[in-house]
């Protein structure tokens, strides 16, 4: 029995990949339970997950949150355009390829070797629509024309942080600037306590949309542990029922927080500008271990 494990890890340890990117070590490490899928570390760091076989499979919990996002921006199956801040193994813009058929996406990653390896090592399906831009998030946002977007999703991390110029009002003006009438934005943010940084993007966001909502595992809100949170936003009302039961059925249950209990918990944080605007706080070594 212990040889059998053994030669699993042996067949795993000779399959990973490792490459050096722009951003630090790549690892592509296969999944001993599904046999075409591959986790993305970055210098240690969980990136992404992709199931080749089932890219509507979503293993990470933050992106199961944002799942649920691109599940609730039209009604099902309706092909939707979506711009992508952050790429990493691509897995958000695979799994809105598999659920909306038709669908054109944007992607926008500055790390220019870590897309040719994912290109590489986990071909895109040839049919989707997906196009990549290799250049710095609020550059590529700058070049989608006004009004194109039904969906931004800004998952970027540099070094385990956030950039601060990807966390401020001027950078959501630009946002706005993309999305169509009625367009969704989501961000993945990360934070531990005292949840400083994750109450200033809750102020920055609600001073340039008029609905959010924050989806996050109960831990993580009430500050014991460090861990990220998913911020959605809009000018129209946001779908909180149906996003609170879809959080609520997680294999890691979150929280969504919206209205009044959302604009207590930002505790009167001011809005984020460029001047002031700082890289998302790093996370404990502790987080990785």
């Amino acid at each position: 029995m212990g040889k059998s494990r053994s030669t699993r890890r042996e067949r795993a340890a000779a399959e990973t990949v490792v490459e050096d990117v722009d951003g630090g070590r790549a690892e592509l490490i296969p999944d001993r339970d599904r046999p075409r899928a591959w986790s993305l570390l970055i210098d240690g760091a969980p990136q992404s997950h992709v199931d080749l076989d089932d890219p509507a499979h979503l293993s990470f919990e933050y992106q199961r949150r944002l799942g649920h996002v691109i599940d609730l921006v039209a009604p099902p199956g309706r092909p939707v355009r979506a711009v992508h801040l952050g790429g990493g193994a691509l897995t958000l813009a695979r799994y809105l390829a598999a659920t909306r058929p038709r669908s054109t996406q944007q992607v926008v990653e500055r790390d220019a070797a870590l897309v040719q390896l994912v290109r590489r090592e986990l071909p895109l399906d040839p049919g989707a629509r997906i196009r990549v831009r290799s250049t710095d998030a609020r550059a590529g946002l700058a070049k989608v024309p006004d009004g194109w977007a039904d969906l931004v999703v800004a998952d970027v991390f540099s070094g385990a942080r956030t950039p601060a110029h990807l966390t401020s009002g001027e950078f959501l003006d630009d946002v706005r600037r993309a999305l169509a009438p009625g367009g969704l934005y989501a961000a993945n943010l990360a934070d531990g306590p005292p949840l400083a940084h994750l109450r200033g993007q809750i102020a920055t966001v609600a001073d340039r949309f008029a609905e959010l909502a924050l989806v996050a595992d109960p831990a993580v809100l009430r500050g014991k542990r460090f861990g990220n949170a998913v911020l959605v936003a809009c000018d129209h009302p946001l779908p909180v029922a149906e996003l609170t039961r879809r959080a609520a059925s997680d294999p890691q249950p979150a929280r969504v927080e919206h209205g009044r209990a959302l604009a207590d918990f930002t505790g009167g944080a001011a809005p984020v500008t460029d001047a002031a605007a700082v890289d998302s706080p790093a996370p404990p070594p502790s987080v990785f271990r």
